[in-house]
């Protein structure tokens, strides 16, 4: 949301209820600041809209449009993949439009979305770099290549599979490293203790490394720096993951959850494998390492694709027109 409001705050007359770590404090805006507002027409007598990602968004909407009687309309986006309660189903045939952020999260949507409008991300920050070796050794980490996982270290986020894919990949490719990277909270210590037992009783504790949370600042770098990218959750509402890596020119790895099928080309971009499948997990790491001629060739056909598909000026563009196309209804 963030990253597309950075660029809609240039197209249109935007404010933020919440403060949401917004980086320009002046969006922000309250709720009885929208009420005073709202009681205040537009001049030229359109709507204003009011764009609900949370069911406490759609909530806060209603009670502007229906107690205090403000002229707007509602929209409501949707990235989860799951199945509704009966009371968000109810609030959710109460918007004006509904979007998906991909075809799986629409296919979860009890009503058809008024359109499918996919996340995207900022190619100018995910940047390939030319020399992908010493951008990684000069992070600290050893070997010629790097595979990494990024995000929260826990089980739900596949952490497992990876490295336990990785011990038995690495014995074959002796140039590559394997990195995770994220958070580890007191909850998940013991899930990270067992797979850094693994590690050591296989003897690849110099090149499995686990390198905790890295600064938000420092990911396009991190990004840039591998030859994979492995995101492997059970489940996910989107999963900025794999484009932020395809982006940066890295070729992907991941599993059939949030919109990664939507996204990855299999054997072009990278691979995606079942859910929670060991097996395939580890033969397509096998499969990326053998050839570092073709990684950096998906990682090319990456990037190209998320320039053509998924920039984030791409989302902000196709946000703001559908919000003219919402006004401009009787």
């Amino acid at each position: 949301m963030l990253q597309v409001l950075s660029l809609q705050k240039d197209m249109i007359n935007l404010r933020v209820m919440g403060k949401h770590h917004l980086p320009d404090p002046a969006l922000n805006i309250g709720f009885w600041q929208v009420v005073k507002m709202c009681f205040k027409p537009l001049k030229n007598g359109k709507f204003r809209i009011f764009h609900a990602r949370r069911v406490d968004e759609m909530i806060q909407a209603l009670i502007l449009k229906y107690v205090f009687r403000a002229k707007i309309k509602i929209i409501f986006s949707s990235a989860a993949q799951r199945h509704r309660a009966g009371f968000t189903k109810w609030l959710t045939d109460r918007m004006d439009a509904v979007l998906a952020m991909c075809n799986a999260s629409a296919s979860y949507l009890h009503r058809k979305p008024d359109a499918v409008i996919y996340h995207g991300v900022k190619t100018d920050v995910y940047v390939p770099v030319e020399d992908k070796q010493t951008t990684f050794n000069n992070l600290g980490f050893p070997g010629k290549y790097g595979i990494a996982i990024l995000g929260r270290v826990r089980k739900q986020k596949g952490v497992h599979l990876f490295v336990n894919g990785a011990i038995e990949a690495l014995k074959n490719h002796p140039d590559f490293t394997a990195v995770v990277v994220g958070s580890i909270s007191s909850s998940n210590q013991e899930f990270v203790d067992e797979l850094k037992a693994k590690i050591d009783n296989a003897g690849m504790s110099e090149r499995i490394i686990f390198a905790g949370e890295q600064p938000f600042s420092k990911l396009p770098e991190i990004f840039s720096s591998l030859s994979v990218v492995a995101a492997l959750s059970d489940n996910e509402g989107f999963g900025l993951t794999i484009l932020e890596a395809m982006s940066a020119g890295s070729a992907v790895l991941a599993s059939e959850a949030g919109a990664w099928p939507e996204v990855v080309r299999q054997g072009v971009d990278g691979y995606v494998v079942p859910i929670a499948d060991q097996k395939a997990v580890t033969e397509k790491l096998d499969l990326l390492m053998q050839d570092p001629a073709k990684l950096a060739e998906m990682g090319k056909a990456g990037r190209e694709r998320v320039l053509e598909k998924f920039d984030v000026q791409r989302e902000a563009n196709q946000l703001v027109e559908f919000y003219r196309e919402l006004q401009a209804r009787e």
